[in-house]
């Protein structure tokens, strides 16, 4: 079998830190597209209609690899097409990105609650990742790895694309340690240190995660660090990384973190009036260690900020 061709790199500069959209054009065998305007028609019906299909291509906003598609240029099977998506304005989350740590081949960033790792959903041109990209004018900055919006703390970002596998293969295999920092209800009734397997699973388009019968495919180390006035303070050491992992252990527990908007129950994050950023989870990834694959060298990091509640 032969090795399968990368594509081209895209003809367009990013904007405000965000790729352009790339699209190859499929096999036509029953010759339903006599032109590539036809095929785009067909594909963006849903999203975005006819209408605007035809004028982005007026105003020559898809491209290939030689200039702006034409609006009768002829179908071709296997050409790249690239575009920029037009993005819906997104509130500012007034919260900077902390830079830890900078070399020649990673960022070590400290992000802040509320802020995205990457762009999904309504989340775009307000993520870690853009803002990083167009502040630092790194434009081929990844994530090794990510944490949810609504927690705060460290992330690796990896500078150059033919060192990404090696940093992102460290995160596969376990190979960091990672230290959590939560405040959450005080129950002298719950005996810590605990260690908590569990299996976890989370249906697309839910915003909770549940554990459920069968093989554990998560684990969480709980420890108590002080209490004082009905709250404590936790150190949470997972192994494993399943979405919202450590929330729904903290919740299992009876302890669930405070400023939860899922656990114990769903609740609106984003209310009518807008976000509520006096309220953030109360949630940290607060230090990575791990031996850089790179280099060698152990590295530790951690973060500055602070847990409000505490």
């Amino acid at each position: 079998m032969g090795r399968r061709r990368r594509a081209p790199a895209a003809p367009l500069d990013q904007r405000d830190g965000i790729d352009p959209v790339r699209i190859r054009l499929p096999a036509d065998p029953e010759g339903s597209w006599a032109t590539v305007r036809d095929h785009l028609v067909e594909r963006f019906a849903g999203a975005i209609g006819a209408e605007h299909v035809d004028a982005m291509l007026h105003r020559g906003r898809f491209v290939w690899g030689d200039g702006p598609v034409g609006a009768d240029e002829p179908y071709a099977a296997g050409r790249y097409v690239w575009f920029h998506r037009d993005f819906t304005a997104e509130e500012r989350v007034p919260f900077e990105v902390g830079i830890v740590y900078r070399d020649d081949h990673v960022v070590i960033a400290d992000k802040p609650h509320f802020l995205a790792t990457t762009p999904r959903g309504r989340h775009v041109t307000e993520t870690a990742l853009a803002r990083l990209r167009r502040d630092l004018g790194v434009p081929e900055l990844q994530p090794a790895h990510r944490l949810d919006r609504l927690t705060a703390g460290l992330l690796l970002f990896v500078i150059r694309p033919e060192d990404r596998g090696a940093y992102q293969t460290m995160f596969r295999d376990r190979r960091v340690r990672k230290e959590y920092e939560a405040v959450a209800p005080y129950d002298r009734g719950v005996a810590l240190p605990v260690t908590v397997r569990s299996r976890i699973e989370k249906e697309r388009g839910m915003l909770a995660a549940r554990e459920v019968a069968g093989e554990p495919n998560s684990e969480s180390r709980i420890e108590l660090l002080e209490h004082r006035g009905g709250l404590g303070r936790y150190r949470l050491l997972p192994t494993t990384g399943r979405t919202h992992q450590l929330r729904v252990h903290m919740n299992g527990l009876g302890l669930p973190i405070l400023g939860d908007p899922v656990y114990p129950v769903v609740i609106e994050d984003e209310p009518l009036g807008g976000t509520d950023y006096s309220r953030p989870l109360q949630l940290l990834a607060r230090s990575l260690e791990y031996t850089d694959p790179l280099s060698g060298r152990v590295s530790r990091f951690v973060s500055g900020r602070q847990l409000s509640a505490w």
